[in-house]
């Protein structure tokens, strides 16, 4: 067995990985660089979405940060205990409750990344819809709009709404917009809502010509996404499936001498370790590698 000390000291490196990885993965953020940024600033830095604009766009609005912390405690305590009646020792089952405390953001990032690509390839045939509005049948931009976002997909459907409910509230076009790119949270979104409001508010004829270039960089855009994740398919397949190896590999250890005493034992737990640290580093440097790079707001103030 491990020593008390052994086991929490491995057990603060292990929640030190797993939040450097949680921080990294999940909300982008990056807490340690060995790069300097330069003489004047002069690295290039982007700007990374909010804990509360990457809830948005997962589509989980509504549910407060406090609440999703709260379901990470509650799955780290379960995987705490199923790891420790699977491994006896302590160390051990940390690192798996820590994994296990991980899976909503997982999930929420999964979220996210749909409703992200459900956006993207839905704005090139709103815009145009808004477009053919505006100009062949004589819409107005508020109502052309509105009449769109009743046709948007679902995931979309709630922000047209809610940006309809401030428009007849208030007849005031810049914070309908404001409503609909915050309930958005979406870098195509930002665009078409500044285009949409500055040809509302100052009028002009070549509002036509700027929604037709935009349909065209969003159709652009969006295709060369589907044919990056086609290629990448096999690779992503792969990833997965390696998953169950060593998951496989250490159930099947509990019928092998011993079993569950084997992994209790000092050099058992630092194995066990060995082989989740591996695993999940594996798992991140592939998922970095494989990422699309994500748009970066510009009109989200």
């Amino acid at each position: 067995m491990t020593t008390p000390l052994g086991g929490a000291v491995l057990a603060v490196l292990a929640a030190v990985g797993v939040h450097l990885l949680w921080s990294d993965l999940a909300l982008g953020r990056r807490r340690l660089s060995w790069r300097a940024d330069g003489l004047g600033g002069a690295a290039r830095k982007q700007r990374r979405p909010s804990l509360d604009e990457w809830l948005v766009q997962a589509g989980l609005a509504d549910v407060r940060p406090a609440e999703l912390l709260g379901a990470c405690a509650t799955l780290l305590v379960i995987g705490a205990v199923a790891g420790y009646a699977l491994f006896g020792g302590l160390a051990a089952a940390l690192v798996i409750g820590l994994a296990f405390a991980v899976m909503p953001i997982a999930g929420a990032r999964r979220r996210r990344a749909e409703r992200l690509a459900v956006a993207r390839e839905a704005w090139p045939r709103l815009i145009e819809e808004v477009r053919l509005l505006t100009s062949s049948l004589g819409r107005s931009i508020p109502q052309a709009l509105f009449e769109v976002g009743r046709r948007a997909p679902e995931e979309l459907r709630p922000a047209f709404e809610a940006a309809h409910r401030e428009w007849i509230l208030s007849t005031d076009f810049a914070r309908t917009t404001a409503v609909l790119k915050e309930r958005l949270a979406d870098p195509t979104a930002d665009a078409a809502c500044e285009t949409l409001l500055v040809a509302h508010d100052l009028g002009g004829t070549d509002l036509d010509r700027r929604l037709t270039a935009l349909a065209e960089d969003r159709t652009l855009d969006a295709q060369g996404r589907r044919d990056a994740r086609a290629q990448q398919a096999g690779v992503r397949f792969t990833r997965r499936f390696v998953l169950a190896v060593p998951a496989g590999m250490a159930l099947a250890g509990f019928s092998i001498g011993n079993g569950r005493a084997a992994y209790a034992t000092g050099l058992g737990q630092a194995l066990v370790l060995a082989g989740i640290a591996c695993t999940a580093l594996c798992w991140a440097w592939a998922g970095r590698l494989l990422r699309l790079p994500d748009e970066q707001r510009v009109f989200d103030r």
